[in-house]
């Protein structure tokens, strides 16, 4: 394969010559927008979160986006005009709450909730749900996610024009993954401390008490 070819490759990471190629989505956190290329959340692709356990914030560092991706009007999307986007949950391990989804700004009419048997339902839900191109945003919490799994999750999120967010555990800091874009967050006495491991087109960096 000629080398032409393998930089046609999205996925190639070509340094700082794709820095500012694409715009990114705010995440409402200026410190974190500008360690990010394009100025925020990679659009487009796979984003994991890795956390050692819920609610350490982790949902309230993607509010901001997720409000303004539920309340887009109807786009053109491959040249044809379409409706809102979904905001889809896939086997979140517990029921979001509507009133702080609202709070946060979240258009509860623009949620799509599904539950999934398996964990192999649960990729293949997710798959689907980017790819399809009739949603902004696509949340999951696989059990496992290996590497071919995380690259048909970035192509799907590609084709379908959508922003994955897989939640993952710490441990699976030390596993390869196509994910843009990889996050640790840490619960500290001064707040949540965010840890970017790997950052295409950027660099890491850790943000002290970000939340």
């Amino acid at each position: 394969m000629s080398l032409e070819k393998v930089l046609e490759n999205p996925r190639v990471w070509r340094g700082s010559s794709q820095v500012g190629t694409r715009s990114g989505l705010a995440s409402g956190y200026p410190e974190l927008d500008r360690c990010l290329p394009g100025g925020g959340w990679p659009p487009e692709a796979l984003t994991e979160i890795l956390i050692g356990q819920y609610g350490i914030g982790e949902l309230r560092l993607l509010m901001p986006a997720l409000a303004r991706l539920s309340a887009e009007e109807a786009q053109t999307y491959c040249g044809e005009h379409t409706e809102p986007r979904w905001i889809a949950w896939v086997d979140p391990p517990f029921q979001p709450y509507a009133p702080a989804l609202q709070q946060c700004g979240i258009d509860l009419s623009r949620v799509l909730i599904v539950r999934p048997k398996d964990d192999s339902e649960l990729l293949w839900s997710a798959e689907q749900a980017l790819s399809s191109g009739t949603c902004a945003a696509v949340l999951l919490w696989p059990v496992s996610l290996d590497d071919q799994a995380s690259r048909r999750l970035q192509l799907a999120a590609e084709k379908g024009h959508s922003w994955a967010i897989a939640f993952r555990p710490l441990s699976a800091r030390q596993q390869s993954s196509a994910a843009a874009l990889r996050l640790e967050l840490q619960s500290t006495e001064q707040g949540t401390r965010v840890h970017i491991l790997k950052n295409r087109g950027g660099r890491p960096a850790v943000l002290d008490s970000l939340l």
